[in-house]
């Protein structure tokens, strides 16, 4: 899922607001309540964080996560990096990652690891929009980032040892 629409998987912002948004989802009358719900989302441990799918903020559940694992190499490190931003003293947002592998888990590495690559791939057909699944390395385009792209500020909260800050 992502954060906001003009993407070929679902949207939590539309979810939320029950109905295509057009423009920002900040001035939509639930804006506040999408606001609050991808907070939520983003600080939930059970959920990455990343730029995986058309470089838009996207939220994948951990239960998929192996699989994503398994089929790392047809998308990339950079689409798989854990992202967040950080709200500074000045008002500023900084953009953070910690990079792909370095925030998975041990155990799921193990299953990773133990998943067949036809088993992954039909994981991710039910999650993911043909487009991404077949993407492969393909250098992403970089964009400047929106500051009202992402609500997940202040991400991660706990570091793991050997997790950096970039």
């Amino acid at each position: 899922m992502v954060l906001q629409a003009a993407c070929p998987v679902p949207s939590l912002a539309e979810a939320i607001a029950g109905e295509s948004i057009r423009g920002s989802w900040w001035g939509h009358a639930k804006g506040r309540e999408i606001f609050r719900a991808s907070r939520a989302v983003c600080e939930s441990p059970e959920v990455l964080v990343c730029k995986l799918v058309d470089n838009k903020v996207t939220y994948v559940h951990r239960r998929v996560w192996p699989a994503l694992i398994k089929l790392a190499p047809r998308f990339g490190n950079e689409r798989l990096a854990k992202v967040w931003e950080e709200h500074t003293n000045t008002g500023a947002h900084l953009s953070r990652q910690i990079p792909f592998p370095e925030w998975v888990p041990a155990d799921i590495m193990k299953e990773a690891e133990r998943l067949s690559t036809s088993k992954a791939e039909r994981i991710l057909s039910a999650v993911l929009p043909e487009k991404s699944r077949k993407a492969g390395r393909r250098r992403m385009e970089t964009r400047r980032p929106s500051l009202q792209s992402s609500p997940c500020q202040g991400q991660p909260k706990a570091q793991a040892p050997g997790q950096r800050r970039t």
